[in-house]
């Protein structure tokens, strides 16, 4: 198994992605939070004050009345009172969503439990654009078996370039279809009727992608049961929650076609069990794979297969550190309990897997394609881990 001796990836450095994220991306977020949601002076003030402090000071503590302080006082104990640019990115961009949370009020108070990134996901399912992608559905009838799971896959892979986070700065048009690296052929074997889990990563379009590969699975028979991970609670911008789901699921049922179809299907799998939602408040850690508890495990052991969805899964999956982009996938996911896919658009700097040839065409043509999101990742796992083991 690869060490993890490669450092982490912070935002230390002025003009790197991380640093563009906290000096431009949030700053633009936090615009359009106040102008979609009509927040009063205190929030207002605890954002202005969150954007200050992530900047320019040191990391300060959850208040005392923290529904979830005692898990932050364990997942931040290395950090609080540091720098905010010294931190590994995963952590301080992480704990940065959860602050967000608390300066809105989220937890507590008349505006608990008002998601502060709704109105962006509810603009994004009532688009043209999610339109489009229902009405699409119809077509797959027209396609043979392999034609169907190709075009569920493929668009279930770029759907996670419809992460609003991403295109608060993204200037990229969209996907050019070019795949680092694919493994898919690795990823069919696996699925033989047992239990799958997909992690999910994105609401809306990707989740309606998602769904849709979901329910190809339960009705071909590909899966005897989907576990369907969500957040609990918002996280990053688009993050799905059980709420999401419900949301695309109302989408789809309201449609008509195979919209409709595929929207009854889910329904009655979510009352039967074939499908489940569920979730675990490691969902939104600011930490890897590598440290997920042993309930956690426990449950991914189960799986035929666990398909992690997106970028901030991937981080977290294969460890969000400068490794080597030859670096075996294999080797930096050894730790997880079971067989592993990454559906990935690349939208951050954290890359493993390519090949020699691969990774130096792509950094010598397009040196800024580890976050532009123009290129993707299907990259699978085959082998059953190595156990329960924390940190091996």
């Amino acid at each position: 198994m690869s060490d993890i001796s490669a450092p982490p990836i912070t935002c230390a450095e002025p003009g790197s992605f991380p640093w563009g994220v906290f000096h431009e991306r949030h700053p633009a977020l936090i615009r359009r939070i106040e102008q979609a949601l009509p927040y009063g002076p205190a929030e207002r003030r605890a954002l202005a004050e969150l954007l200050r402090e992530s900047r320019h000071d040191l990391v300060a503590t959850l208040p005392p009345d923290a529904p979830d302080l005692a898990l932050w006082q364990v997942w931040g104990k290395e950090h609080f009172g540091r720098p905010w640019p010294s931190l590994p990115f995963l952590w301080s961009e992480s704990y940065f969503y959860r602050r967000l949370l608390e300066a809105t009020g989220y937890f507590t108070g008349a505006w608990q439990g008002v998601d502060p990134f709704a109105p962006f996901k509810r603009a994004e399912l009532a688009g043209d654009a999610f339109a489009a992608d229902l009405a699409a559905l119809d077509a797959r009838e027209s396609l043979t078996e392999a034609e169907r799971e190709h075009a569920l896959l493929t668009t279930a892979l770029w759907g996670n370039l419809a992460d609003l986070g991403f295109t608060i700065t993204a200037t990229a048009s969209g996907p050019t279809g070019a795949l680092a690296a694919d493994d898919s052929a690795a990823l069919w074997p696996l699925l033989d009727g047992g239990l799958v889990h997909v992690v999910a990563d994105n609401a809306a379009r990707e989740l309606l992608a998602d769904l849709a590969l979901i329910d190809h699975l339960l009705a071909s028979g590909r899966a005897g049961e989907v576990g369907l991970m969500v957040k609990p609670h918002p996280y990053y911008v688009s993050d799905a929650t059980a709420t999401d789901v419900l949301a695309c699921l109302a989408r789809l049922t309201a449609g008509s076609g195979e919209a409709a179809r595929v929207g009854a299907r889910l329904t009655q799998a979510l009352r039967d069990g074939r499908l489940r939602l569920w979730t675990h408040p490691f969902a939104c850690a600011p930490l890897p794979y590598r440290d997920m508890p042993d309930d956690l495990r426990r449950e991914f052991a189960a799986a035929k297969v666990t398909v992690m969805k997106g970028d901030l899964n991937y981080r977290r999956l294969a460890g969000d550190r400068h490794w080597p982009p030859t670096t075996p996938f294999a080797e930096v996911t050894g730790y997880f309990p079971g067989p592993v896919a990454a559906l990935r658009t690349v939208k951050s700097d954290v890359v493993t897997g390519l090949t020699p040839q691969t990774a130096t065409t792509l950094d010598a043509q397009t040196p800024t394609w580890r976050t532009a999101g123009t290129h993707a990742l299907i990259q699978v796992r085959t082998g059953t881990g190595a156990g329960f083991s924390r940190g091996s």
